[in-house]
């Protein structure tokens, strides 16, 4: 795959489809892999007309990994007291590398999809470049009001349980546990599908360090609040019921804060897009940018 120089960084990309079609942006969660979004998902859009344009974010995959040491503790207190984080970088620097990537390949502006933190930096992005932003889909995502309820606490200690070193097979089991306990308990993974998924990823990428530090530049990034009432891209907020992450009443939030959103609530989805509703969703999401500009 190829990498373009942008924000300062060099992205990996791909893009897939007729170049001249509209493109759509995917935008990749916590510690996520472009390689994450499904197949079938990609394919969808694709036989809707779209150019789909996939990425590592920063600190992931084959994009450049950063340094800086990620303080979690520290960017959690702040944020609690309602003080300015120190995180090694922002989620608004990450909005600024899909910028530095429309850029790199020539593209005016693009329908947005994020998913999870994707999501977030979705939101930045339709707020403070809204010239670039066509069509915003949130997808399993939250604004980050501390009034919102969060994970169970057993979730939130297996997300920041070190990972073991060294040791290949024990970290493919590692994150197969996560994406369990994230997942969507109606719709269950195949473990040979899931296990070979998890391979692939690791075996592409594996930088422990990035997924802190993008988790820091969560917890301590500014508040979106004040930026989501001026998003003036035609909104989607898709989400699952069963969301053990981000739980389902971060999406009635997010459509009460951004004007003229559109919510959709995809019963018995977990923290994932599984497979048994992507033709599902990728209906609803061609609905959605089917209407207005393409």
């Amino acid at each position: 795959m190829p990498q373009v120089t942008a924000n300062g960084l060099q992205l990996e990309y791909e893009s897939l489809g007729d170049r001249e079609a509209p493109p759509v942006l995917l935008i990749m969660g916590l510690g996520a892999q472009l390689i994450r979004w499904p197949d079938a998902f990609c394919q969808g859009l694709l036989n809707g007309g779209y150019r789909v344009i996939r990425y590592d974010n920063r600190d992931v995959g084959l994009s450049s990994k950063l340094s800086g040491r990620a303080k979690l503790g520290q960017e959690a207190a702040r944020a609690l007291l309602g003080l300015p984080g120190r995180p090694p970088y922002t989620l608004f620097d990450m909005a600024d590398d899909a910028v530095g990537l429309l850029d790199a390949l020539s593209v005016p502006s693009a329908h947005v999809i994020g998913v999870s933190m994707g999501g977030m930096i979705g939101q930045i992005l339709a707020a403070r470049h809204a010239a670039r932003v066509r069509q915003f889909v949130s997808i399993m995502s939250t604004s980050g009001s501390r009034s919102l309820p969060g994970p169970s606490l057993a979730l939130r200690l297996q997300l920041l349980k070190p990972a073991p070193k060294n040791d290949l097979s024990a970290r493919i089991n590692h994150l197969m546990t996560v994406m369990r306990m994230i997942g969507s308990v109606t719709y269950p993974r195949n473990e040979e599908i899931l296990r070979a998924q998890v391979t692939r990823e690791l075996e592409r990428s594996d930088h422990p360090a990035g997924f802190l530090r993008q988790l820091a530049a969560i917890l301590g990034s500014p508040s979106r609040l004040p930026l989501l009432p001026g998003i003036k891209a035609h909104t989607l907020v898709l989400h699952g019921s069963d969301d053990p992450l981000i739980p389902v009443a971060a999406a009635h939030d997010l459509h009460r804060r951004i004007p003229n959103a559109e919510l959709e609530i995809l019963k018995g989805m977990g923290h994932e897009l599984p497979a048994a509703l992507c033709a599902q969703v990728t209906h609803r999401i061609l609905k959605h940018l089917s209407i207005g500009p393409s």
